[in-house]
């Protein structure tokens, strides 16, 4: 009842909405707006089953665009509850009507301003039936907060006010931008800590807020999305996006998301559920596939990182005025190809003369890599960026490519318990493709000829043992899955340690291989490659702040 009212105030353009609720609607439920409002036979005639000033033909059914159409949200309501309507066009005399269990009992005049109010009261008075199977008040306000917040969140233009039993609950002005609303609503923290989503696909606009993976399961996972600014529920998208959080999260854990997605309007058929809550898609790849594309281009972003600090975000008026040349942080920015060098761990292409030089970069306790930026301090773990690195490489590898090994002089030999001989011949395709020349020797024992080589440093035998032990009890089914799982143990297992110590040209090359990855910020396990401490945090811990 409330999601249809409000639905009927943006239709008539409101750039304002009050709601009061008392006892969770059972007792009271007011919506009050400053839209077009109506004349008086108008709002006699919008309390008659399908009667309706939004269709007016029927091409107005194709692509439309009004939250509600059908004309008979007002007549449902009125027939089982005490409905009181005020409306008026412009300033002055409007019309008030009242009415109970779908009769119009009186029609009068009333003095206010342009806009409508809908007062229902004694819900379901003369159905106790349905009043025996309404919610207590507080499960119903739960379920209005739910409908507020999602409006609220769609419609950042309007303007919203909602007490519950004489209590402000929200106060939200109208809002520029999502991140605003949403600081409004849960937080300046909570906003803080989200990636801007912004990216363009054929026809398909994918836009919003996704959580950091560093931050994936620390807090409550909220969950937005709409299209065509409707919200709406869409499991496909939603998947859509948490596929593309593959090997930046661990499994089982679900992103915050808060997605809004524009496509045209004759693609999408928003007449397929009663309460307009699901759409059906013309093309419904494509969308899912813009969606993924979209949060996945966020992930592979620098700001992707873990950052300690001041929040890369502040509302209006908190945050610092912008230097002459705002400082960024950006791997493209720092880093440019350099050419090999002679104890490189990585190869790389030649330099560009137009590109920017790799920043100087010290090893901490041989395990991270450190620069400094006029932001503050970035530190990247050695193993989990070279893991990242790998990963990517290997996976394009078993996706079509091929990958150049080495011949040994000496063939090496492998005895495997039954459960790794089992794991080998699952995935033996796979690792022929990586590079691995194997063949049987009788039992469970293999001859290894061949062999990879991602870097000088790579232990062989150590690597294809840990990796066979991995994916021992592996029972994934899809081949996709199969590809990824292997090429996240194999970098796993043949990335660098912890605790090697690398040359000045191995922390370049490693650093240039990094930036040039798709998911440079997080490792396939989902922690993070990079983090940034900014000089806020830094200057706060010896009390300069």
């Amino acid at each position: 009842m409330v999601k249809e009212l409000i639905e009927n105030a943006l239709d008539a353009d409101a750039t304002s909405i009050e709601l009061a609720i008392e006892e969770g609607g059972r007792q009271l439920i007011r919506v009050s707006d400053d839209g077009c409002g109506m004349p008086r036979d108008d709002a006699v005639l919008s309390l008659e089953r399908h009667a309706t000033s939004k269709i007016r033909t029927a091409h107005d059914l194709v692509g439309v665009r009004s939250f509600g159409f059908r004309g008979e949200a007002l007549a449902a309501i009125c027939s089982v509850s005490h409905l009181e309507l005020e409306t008026a066009p412009d300033d002055g005399v409007g019309t008030i009507v009242r009415a109970a269990g779908g009769v119009v009992l009186e029609v009068g005049e009333a003095a206010r301003r342009r806009g409508t109010t809908v007062k229902v009261s004694r819900l379901f008075y003369n159905a106790p039936a349905r009043l025996k199977f309404l919610r207590g008040a507080r499960s119903e306000w739960r379920a209005i907060l739910d409908v507020v917040g999602a409006m609220a969140l769609t419609r950042r233009d309007v303007r919203v006010a909602l007490t519950h039993d004489g209590k402000a609950v929200l106060t939200l002005p109208a809002a520029p931008r999502l991140r605003d609303r949403l600081a409004a609503v849960y937080g300046t923290a909570f906003a803080g800590r989200l990636l801007d989503v912004d990216d363009v696909s054929g026809t398909t606009h994918v836009a919003g807020l996704v959580e950091r993976p560093a931050d994936v399961g620390t807090a409550t996972r909220r969950v937005f999305v709409s299209v065509n600014q409707r919200a709406v529920r869409d499991q496909g998208l939603v998947r859509a996006a948490e596929a593309a959080y593959r090997s930046t999260i661990p499994s089982g854990v679900r992103p915050t998301m808060f997605l809004e997605i524009v496509v045209a309007a004759d693609s999408v058929d928003v007449n397929v559920h009663p309460a307009k809550a699901e759409v059906r898609f013309r093309d419904r790849w494509q969308i899912e596939r813009a969606v993924e594309t979209a949060v996945r281009r966020a992930l592979g972003t620098f700001d992707a990182g873990a950052t300690f600090g001041r929040p890369a975000w502040l509302p209006p008026g908190l945050a610092p005025a912008p230097a002459a040349t705002p400082p960024v942080v950006d791997l493209d920015a720092l880093a440019s190809p350099t050419s090999p060098t002679e104890d490189g761990l990585f190869e790389a292409e030649e330099a560009d003369d137009a590109s920017s030089d790799v920043p100087p970069l010290t090893q901490l306790h041989r395990t991270y890599m450190m620069f400094e930026h006029d932001q503050g301090v970035v530190l990247i773990d050695q193993h989990s960026a070279h893991e990242r690195v790998l990963y990517e490489q290997f996976l394009r590898t078993l996706e079509g490519g091929e990958q150049p090994s080495q011949r040994l002089l000496f063939p090496m030999t492998l005895h495997l318990g039954p459960a790794e001989a089992e794991a080998f011949e699952q995935h033996r395709e796979l690792f022929e493709r990586l590079g691995f020349e194997i063949e049987g020797f009788g039992g469970h024992t293999l001859l290894v000829r061949a062999v990879p080589m991602p870097h000088p440093r790579f232990d062989a035998e150590r690597c294809l043992r840990e990796t066979l032990a991995t994916l021992t009890g592996d029972r994934e089914s899809g081949a996709h899955a199969r590809h990824e799982r292997l090429a996240a143990t194999v970098a796993c297992k043949a990335a660098i340690k912890a605790g090697d110590l690398l040359a000045p040209g191995e922390m370049r090359a490693l650093f240039v291989a990094l930036r040039d990855t798709t998911l440079p910020a997080h490792d396939v396990h989902g922690r993070a490659t990079i983090v940034h401490l900014t000089w806020d945090e830094i200057e706060r811990r010896f009390g300069r702040r």
